[in-house]
């Protein structure tokens, strides 16, 4: 197959639409399933690419999590604890690595993931099509499927859920092209190879990376090669755990990105792990009542009697001090920026998420500046050289 067409655009309006390769080549994409449009396939083709780099860098099958051309989790295949497999809803499910992976992929920001598309490094098995079945997804590209696995998958969404297979083989030209307003782009592919040699310039006193460290920060740094620019990422256990992508200014990456992994270290709560729903809320309902009832916004629903329609019980606060007193206590967070820190109040914000590894560019006339909070505050800060804006 040369090409194809396309439903639309971006928009119903932006007709015609199709993808092809330069000079009639084939593409390197097949579709098994469903009718894949304008959006899915920028998600799928830089979600591929991202899971791809992850799995060649750590050597662990690996997951993403799509939405509007940036990742809302990715992960690589790490056995999940009793408590992740509770707040990612898949307690009830034996896991295969890469099922783990995309549970991980899934559950780092899942108020985001709602209706995503999924990227495998690896051959998608059983585990994970059933895993997938019964989320709120698009679609899926990946370098194949079991046969069981393909039918588990072909019966979303009434039988027309997206399913797109990639030749793992395919290399992309060294040049590449957009149009905008007209015009042609060209530039060269970013095919830079991130790995531990990435993290070799620390530039802080503290000098310690351990594995686990050095790990995540692939992760994040990967996770940004293939997240709209501005982008922040923070990472843990071997995910994403909160990805601040497409704003204007670096601290705004840095709180949003830091406000998602509060989140996720919030949904580990004693009080969030007792929430007792109703028997027939799903759980995207469920992810939904949790989010209000982490924010500052839960008095207001529970004084609306919202919650008699999805809980059992009447569930006591998580009172500010509460919720200080939890995050207080988490440290080890890995976080990658695209661009250098220009002040030091994003190493101030993200030591208030646990941060206790950091990777950026450096370059900034103020490194010195932003060198001396970490230093103060006990971090380990590398330097790779190298920007990574994603447009």
């Amino acid at each position: 197959m040369t090409e194809l067409e396309l439903k639309y655009g971006c928009n119903p309006n932006q007709k015609p639409s199709k993808i092809f390769m330069q000079g009639g080549a084939q593409l390197p994409i097949t579709v098994l399933n469903g009718k894949p449009g304008y959006i899915n396939f920028l998600d799928a083709f830089n979600s591929w690419q991202l899971v791809r780099e992850l799995k060649a860098a750590l050597g662990l099958p690996a997951a993403a999590s799509f939405k509007h051309v940036s990742p809302a989790g990715a992960a690589v295949g790490l056995p999940l604890s009793d408590t992740l497999k509770k707040i990612y809803w898949v307690d009830d499910l034996e896991l295969s690595p890469l099922a783990a992976a995309y549970a991980r992929a899934r559950g780092a920001d899942r108020m985001s993931s709602f209706g995503d598309w999924i990227a495998l490094s690896d051959i998608c098995d059983v585990p994970t099509a059933t895993l997938i079945k019964r989320e709120v997804s698009d679609g899926i590209i990946a370098p194949g499927y079991e046969p069981e696995a393909l039918e588990i998958l072909k019966s979303k969404k009434k039988g027309s859920y997206n399913v797109v297979q990639i030749d793992p083989d395919y290399v992309p030209a060294p040049v590449e092209h957009k149009d905008v307003f007209g015009v042609t782009f060209e530039q060269g592919r970013n095919d830079l190879k991130i790995d531990e040699r990435s993290l070799a310039n620390i530039v802080t006193e503290k000098k310690d990376l351990p594995p686990d460290a050095k790990r995540d920060l692939i992760i994040a740094l990967i996770a940004l090669k293939y997240t709209q620019s501005n982008s922040v990422c923070y990472a843990k256990d071997g995910q994403t755990i909160g990805v601040g992508a497409g704003q204007q200014s670096r601290i705004h990456c840095t709180r949003l990105a830091g406000n998602k992994a509060d989140v996720w270290h919030l949904r580990q709560h004693p009080k969030v792990l007792a929430l007792d729903f109703l028997d027939d809320v799903s759980r995207p309902n469920r992810d939904n009542a949790i989010d209000v009832y982490i924010s500052d916004e839960y008095e207001d629903v529970i004084g609306a009697d919202v919650w008699q329609k999805t809980f059992k019980t009447r569930p006591e606060p998580l009172t500010a001090a509460e919720k200080k007193a939890w995050l207080a206590q988490f440290a080890d967070v890995s976080l990658g920026s695209d661009a250098f820190f220009p002040f030091d109040d994003n190493i101030e914000r993200a030591r208030r998420s646990g941060v206790s590894y950091i990777v950026q560019p450096g370059g900034s006339i103020r490194d010195d500046i932003v060198i001396d909070a970490c230093n103060r505050h006990g971090l380990v800060m590398a330097f790779t050289g190298i920007r990574l804006f994603h447009h």
